[in-house]
């Protein structure tokens, strides 16, 4: 059973991770941005919103915490877990997204959260989380890092969470309205209770603690790419494909809102630029038609392949 103290650490740790992320993103940007927070307190909660805007590398960078409470669930949870409607409940989490300028530097998410039912008897918990990569133009080398990463941040817990957490990442980052995927995955879970809180919070830890190792790399090795205004638009058409993911399926959207989270904070995930282009094609054999026939589908990214690189993608 889960304590005051228990939930305390998980907390304390979420925060942590906020400034840990912040402090390497600003220094990975030019060392000079900064990020700027607005720590906000509402009847329904608390959190810490930090946006880094306009960096030489980021265009937006949003890294949030909020612990939020409610006296019953909000339908976007209620409607998974009947059981639960109407009771008490606390979430916590940091959700990170970040915004590349440069269209050679993917765009990643990650998340962390801890969820936490007052229920008659034994009280209902969990954890849930991941990290998953969008990228715009595809390299062979960035997706098998990214996974291998992934497989790592799980390896210790059981064999069988990285195939299992990348599968539900598939399953989930799915834009059913395009049939495709929105990136490349990475690790998704939800409702982890798997071996008791100690266990359980230690997978949600080391998820959150591998993905600047993860990311980071990527970054450093792409953002002095040199682009073009074509590459460029590219990038901002493709980011509406993140755009309609977010506001049609996305639960955390939906939670955030239907809980009476701070608007600002819940939509901070979206591009300050984005485009969309009715009926737009990529030309045949282009870097942009490779990126959803090789890169937007469901693969074994840890199988090494005979080529690393795609045309276009550096």
């Amino acid at each position: 059973m889960t304590s005051e103290a228990s939930i305390s650490d998980v907390g304390d740790y979420l925060k942590s991770l906020q400034d840990r992320l912040c402090s390497t993103l600003a220094h990975i940007d030019s060392g000079t941005a900064r990020f700027h927070e607005d720590a906000w307190t509402q009847p329904n909660g608390q959190g810490r919103t930090r946006i880094l805007r306009d960096g030489q590398v980021f265009e937006q960078a949003g890294v949030n915490f909020s612990h939020v409470h409610g006296s019953a669930l909000p339908a976007a949870a209620s409607a998974r877990h009947p059981e639960l409607a109407g009771h008490p409940f606390e979430a916590m989490g940091v959700s990170l997204v970040v915004h590349p300028d440069n269209p050679f530097v993917p765009t990643s998410h990650m998340n962390v959260r801890f969820f936490y039912a007052r229920t008659p008897g034994q009280p209902t918990w969990w954890f849930g989380g991941g990290f998953d990569l969008t990228p715009y133009y595809g390299d062979t080398d960035d997706a098998r890092h990214w996974h291998r990463t992934a497989a790592s941040a799980v390896a210790s817990f059981g064999a069988d969470l990285y195939p299992r957490f990348k599968k539900a990442c598939d399953e989930y980052f799915y834009l059913k309205h395009r049939q495709e995927q929105r990136g490349i995955g990475g690790l998704f879970f939800d409702d982890f209770s798997e071996g008791g809180f100690d266990n359980a919070f230690g997978l949600m830890r080391s998820v959150g603690d591998h993905y600047l190792p993860a990311y980071q790399p990527i970054v450093e090795k792409h953002k002095a790419d040199p682009f073009t205004p074509e590459q460029k638009a590219f990038q901002l058409y493709r980011r509406g494909r993140y755009v309609e993911f977010n506001l049609v399926y996305d639960r955390g959207t939906l939670f955030g809102l239907q809980s009476g989270g701070r608007t600002e904070s819940i939509l901070m995930s979206l591009p300050p630029q984005v485009a969309w282009h009715y009926g737009w094609q990529a030309p045949t054999g282009s870097a942009e038609e490779s990126l959803v026939r090789d890169f937007l589908q469901p693969r074994d990214w840890l199988v090494a392949p005979a080529d690393s690189k795609t045309p276009g993608g550096e």
